[in-house]
């Protein structure tokens, strides 16, 4: 994974301070691309542990077309926590609820998710992110364009249409309310020599805590259409529009430019699957993943 740590290394040479929503403040450079070549192994990063579990649920909760955030804790996932969070507590208590302790934020949160969990309609109202990535690419204005993508590589492999798009204008101001609008926008896939490329476009790239999670996520989606199509693995290509590392991570990223990335682990998948919208989480198996110890950092939200 020497392409991420290059990407880390081009920011902190050639970025500029810029502000942004969070308030937090970044180093930011603008286009970027890396490539990975799946036939040679899983691209999960090496130089910190990447919860896999996270990414495999996160995937699966987007094929289904879900947008409620109980899926995801159900089975242990914690990662879109904090937007529904934050709109609930704005909700209850106004701004000044957001400014509460550490300690006190995190019994609020165990109690929000505990609900989230446990309650229909508490979930139904304060779960749910809007019309993010599961909706649009499920039900664009009435598209299913999963299951679009898979029957135009099957019929027509050659075409330079296969693209599914999250950015949808009109949808834009809803999922704003969340706090989220997509920062992995668009996603297309390209089929040659009988292998099965994937691109994907993200116009907002949170460098230290997202882009590992979004390079892990789109290789294993590239590999679960791959083989419902019969195809071979190809590259996966990672277009970044603002590629940035948060102030706040700063030390974080530090530190992981210290360790020297390890050998690739493998992912399999249960090859009786032949229907995108079949798998389940049991599916997947990594081996060979030998990384570096976990690197905690904060969301900016």
């Amino acid at each position: 994974m020497r392409q991420y740590l290059e990407l880390m290394r081009h920011i902190q040479q050639h970025g500029v301070h810029k502000e942004d929503r969070t308030g937090t403040g970044t180093i930011s450079v603008f286009g970027y691309q890396m490539r990975f070549d799946l036939s040679i192994g899983f691209p999960l990063v090496t130089t910190k542990k990447v919860h896999l579990k996270s990414i495999i649920h996160e995937l699966l909760w987007f094929i289904r077309g879900d947008t409620n955030i109980r899926y995801l804790v159900q089975n242990g996932v914690s990662i879109w926590n904090d937007w529904p969070f934050e709109h609930w507590l704005r909700e209850r208590s106004g701004e000044q609820g957001i400014s509460m302790d550490v300690s006190s934020r995190q019994h609020v949160m165990a109690e929000f998710v505990e609900r989230i969990k446990n309650d229909d309609g508490f979930a139904r109202e304060y779960g749910d992110l809007g019309p993010v990535y599961g909706k649009q690419w499920r039900d664009f204005d009435g598209v299913d364009q999963l299951d679009q993508v898979i029957r135009d590589i099957k019929s027509n492999p050659d075409s330079r249409r296969h693209i599914v798009s999250a950015w949808n204008p009109r949808d834009i101001p809803v999922m704003a309310k969340s706090g989220l609008p997509p920062c992995h926008s668009l996603f297309q896939f390209y089929v040659s020599e009988g292998k099965l490329s994937c691109q994907l476009y993200q116009r907002s790239a949170d460098v230290f805590l997202g882009v590992p999670f979004n390079i892990a996520s789109y290789a294993l989606l590239t590999m679960m259409v791959a083989q419902v199509c019969d195809l071979k693995l190809g590259d996966f290509v990672h277009t970044c529009g603002d590629a940035h590392l948060y102030l706040n991570h700063q030390d974080q990223v530090a530190q992981q430019l210290t360790r020297v990335p390890r050998g690739l682990p493998q992912l399999s998948i249960n090859p009786s699957v032949n229907a995108l919208f079949d798998f389940v989480f049991e599916d997947f198996e990594l081996s060979d993943y030998d990384p570096y110890p976990a690197i905690s950092a904060p969301v900016a939200v």
